[in-house]
């Protein structure tokens, strides 16, 4: 035994602490994993197979070379987890008396617990050099540990795996190996051990440790209860949700109804029933922007419904890329003051966007969920921390992007495949769409009713109300150029209204804003391109002012751009709207006379809804630039056939009329039947039909291949070699002041100032010099990644960073 726990796993901490050996460390990393796995519903035999093969993951640890480079020699071999797949193909004859089932099916899980440092082993190569680069001491005794860890789970068997049940845990269980490696290599709580005692003895110790660990680390989990999760009567589609029948396994279910009718308490309602079935032991709630992901957690952190769902305090996350710069997260991370049944967050978890989808309850861009179908780093660990969640996906019809919708059916594909079940929400999705993202779950419905809850496979609920709600049809008006939409902003806002120009482009939103203050009005302005200090201070402010119990709102003109459609809980007695495709029209008509309860008819300055749309007349088409007369940089952001089709078919309905209307108006637009563009555009539209299949073709070139094990059809790409979305790219500023000849942050900190623009537009200006002197010093400390992707960009006290380029909070980012 002595002789086996030779071999170092982990270097001395200080030089007066022992090695830690490979073999203790394999057993630290098993012990996690049998309290990991337990909660997955694994029959004994494979659950301990499992585990047993989480043990053997740093088996290339017994390695001549690997001793040799933790004790300062130069290592000569592969990488420890490639020598990890030799070996245990090496010895497959000791594993496969104990383990059984056939070889074709055992070598994908040993790729698989070697590919647990997020990528898949790609050893090729001549095996017989390896092991003699391992050493033939390191191969015999390679093989002793493998029997000696049989002996610790003698019940473990692959027996009854089938084929497809290998290749699908070929994708799962390298994300539980490195989640259980993560918090066994942990030094605090798997301190070194220099005595020699026999492997059952160590595990028993290890068992005791990790029990503390998991706890530690936040992932010890909690249970579902049957409370009562609202105390408000519920409305139709609630009611629904707390009805319909549940289908055994893993299921998908799809909330349709319009905007503001409660979808979210619905879904709730829903996952609350499909946790105490059994088809998770979390959630996960997956929005499209950063800014509706911070709206939710904060939510769910305050309004005391996750509470309610789990009979223990969860661990609540923030999963997004500055979710360390959200107030409401760090308040929450190893918070003292928390109430006993207040959700928390251990440091561990918010250590990463990656570890955050660890916890009890995540929320966060659909993007973190998104990474787990394409083939990045790690991408299994998230993989692996969904596999235990209910995925709810808000707000679908904003991934109706053909790339983005290729990677969200390849994504619900796996959570399908590991045992995962989802809920989908929506207002406005197509039904092609739909179709295609039920079938992942043997769904596909085409029944058009609407509002609708349907179960892929399953029950469907399509006898829902189809009366209207307080505010009655939103009837719609187009006006012909901007000029006049000033005029009607100006005499309506002088009025009393509270009003909201949605325009398609920042430029436009800029200008219509310096308008609008030269008319003399009170505009505010809000878009994409503000350092994200100022955009926070503004957001807040526009909630003030315009949320559900804002203030101050009289009279007053909010001027936004797309993040209007639904990163906001605002309402507007008046709208106007640039053209834009139907579905974000709806989206946007859903912050007007929102709030009736609040703000009823008789107390609105307006007779009635009225959303304006800035648009050329539809039956005026004489050439390809019939929007480009009317909108300016807005022109270019959706398709011009698109924004035709929506023109023609809003404007001689004259209304939205929700819910019952909502179908028609998205299908007559978004549907297979759509009516051919007038001639002068079909050049347009072919090249929009050119572009979308190209990027349904990126999609699936990029997007993780399940008909292949793990080890055949992944990779190990950077998360942005593998995008989650696709459109023009980016580059990032930082924005800073000169003081005193130092550089230093706008707003007080690198990522608060930063703030994004198209990298075209960016590339074709004279950004300051990074290498200057004052640049170089605020670097200095920078990563490497993060120094060559960000620019600083000192901003002057008049605004301006380069010719052709300024800033300033009230406007943020302008181009000259």
């Amino acid at each position: 035994m002595e002789k086996l726990l030779s071999w170092p796993g982990k270097s001395p901490a200080t030089p007066n602490d022992p090695e830690h050996s490979a073999v203790y460390h394999m057993l630290d990393v098993a012990a996690v994993a049998e309290i990991l796995i337990a909660r997955f519903g694994f029959n004994a035999a494979l659950r301990d197979a499992l585990v047993l093969l989480t043990a053997l993951h740093d088996l290339g640890k017994v390695n001549d070379q690997f001793r040799k480079m933790l004790r300062g020699q130069p290592y000569q071999s592969n990488s420890h987890w490639c020598v990890t797949e030799v070996l245990l193909n090496a010895h497959d004859d000791v594993l496969a008396g104990r383990l059984g089932s056939k070889r074709l099916r055992r070598e994908p899980l040993y790729a698989a617990v070697a590919g647990h440092h997020g990528q898949p082993s790609k050893w090729t190569g001549n095996d017989d050099h390896v092991l003699s680069v391992t050493g033939a001491e390191a191969v015999r005794d390679a093989r002793a540990v493998i029997a000696a860890f049989l002996d610790l789970w003698p019940v473990a068997s692959l027996e009854a795996v089938s084929r497809e049940e290998a290749l699908a845990l070929s994708w799962w269980l390298p994300g539980l190996v490195s989640a259980a490696d993560w918090v066994g290599s942990n030094p605090d709580w798997f301190p070194a051990e220099g005595s020699v005692m026999p492997l059952a003895q160590y595990l028993t110790r290890a068992r005791a440790k990790a029990g503390v660990a998991v706890q530690k680390a936040g992932l010890a989990g909690v249970g579902p209860k049957a409370d009562r999760l609202f105390g408000f009567d519920l409305r139709p589609m609630q009611s629904a949700c707390a009805e319909i029948s549940l289908p055994d396994g893993p299921m998908l279910a799809v909330i349709e109804d319009e905007t503001g009718a409660g979808k979210t308490e619905a879904a709730l309602i829903l996952a609350q029933r499909m946790l105490c079935a059994g088809k998770g032991r979390g959630l996960f709630v997956a929005l499209p922007t950063t800014a509706t992901s911070d709206a939710m957690f904060n939510r769910l952190k305050h309004e005391g419904v996750i509470g309610r769902l789990f009979d223990a305090p969860p661990m609540l996350t923030l999963a997004h890329g500055k979710a360390g710069l959200s107030d409401e997260f760090r308040d929450l991370i190893d918070a003292q003051e928390n109430a006993p049944e207040d959700p928390s967050c251990t440091a561990w978890l918010a250590d990463g966007r990656r570890k955050a989808l660890l916890g009890d309850v995540g929320v966060g861009t659909i993007d973190q969920a998104l990474l787990a179908a394409l083939p990045t780093k790690f991408h299994t660990l998230r993989h692996f921390a969904l596999s235990s969640k209910i995925l709810i996906v808000d707000e679908v019809h904003e991934l109706g992007e053909p790339y983005i919708a290729e990677v969200l059916e390849r994504l619900l594909h796996l959570h399908r495949q590991a045992g995962g079940s989802a809920i989908l929400l929506t207002a406005t999705l197509p039904l092609a769409l739909r179709k295609k993202l039920m079938a992942t779950y043997g769904g596909g419905e085409d029944d058009p009713a609407y509002p609708a809850l349907a179960i892929a496979g399953g029950a469907a609920r399509r006898d829902l109300p189809q009366e209207t709600g307080a505010r009655g049809p939103v009837r719609v008006e187009r006006l012909p150029d901007a000029g006049a939409v000033i005029s009607l902003l100006t005499d309506l806002a002088r009025g009393g209204a509270a009003c909201v120009w949605v325009r398609n482009a920042v430029d436009d939103a800029i200008a219509a804003v310096q308008a609008l203050r030269s008319a003399g009005i009170e505009a505010d302005l809000l878009h994409a391109r503000f350092a994200l200090t100022d955009r926070k201070r503004i957001e807040q402010a526009t909630l003030s002012r315009f949320g559900k119990t804002g203030q101050g709102r009289a009279g007053r003109v909010l001027v936004g751009t797309q993040i209007l459609e639904s990163s906001l809980d605002l309402d507007f007695d008046v709208m106007v709207s640039d053209l834009a495709p139907m579905a974000g029209l709806i989206q946007r008509a859903g912050r007007l006379w929102r709030h009736m309860a609040q703000r009823p008819a008789v107390a609105r300055p307006v007779p009635a809804p009225v959303l304006h749309v800035l648009s050329p007349d539809p039956a005026q088409v004489t050439d390809g630039q019939w929007l480009m007369r009317v909108l300016d940089k807005g022109a270019y952001t959706y398709p011009q056939g698109l924004q035709w089709r929506t023109a023609k078919h809003l404007f001689s309905v004259g209304q939205i009329v929700a819910p019952s209307g909502l179908r028609g108006l998205i299908e007559t637009v978004h549907g297979p039947e759509a009516a051919d563009v007038p001639s002068p555009l079909e050049k347009a539209d072919r090249e929009a039909e050119g572009k979308a299949m190209a990027h349904k073709s990126h999609a699936w070139q990029n997007r993780i291949d399940l008909s292949k094990s793990y080890r055949e059809g992944s990779g190990d790409g950077r998360d942005a070699d593998y995008p989650t979305r696709l459109g023009e790219a980016s580059r990032t500023l930082a924005l800073a002041q000169i003081r005193d000849g130092r550089v230093t942050p706008w707003g007080g900190s690198w990522p608060m100032a930063e703030v994004s623009a198209r990298k075209s537009r960016l590339d074709a200006l004279p950004l300051p010099d990074q290498a200057h002197p004052a640049i170089a010093a605020a670097k200095k400390d920078w990563p490497d990644w993060r120094r060559d992707s960000v620019t600083i960009c000192p901003v002057a006290d008049d605004g301006t960073i380069c010719d052709g380029l300024s800033y300033s909070a009230g406007f943020g980012l302008r181009f000259a």
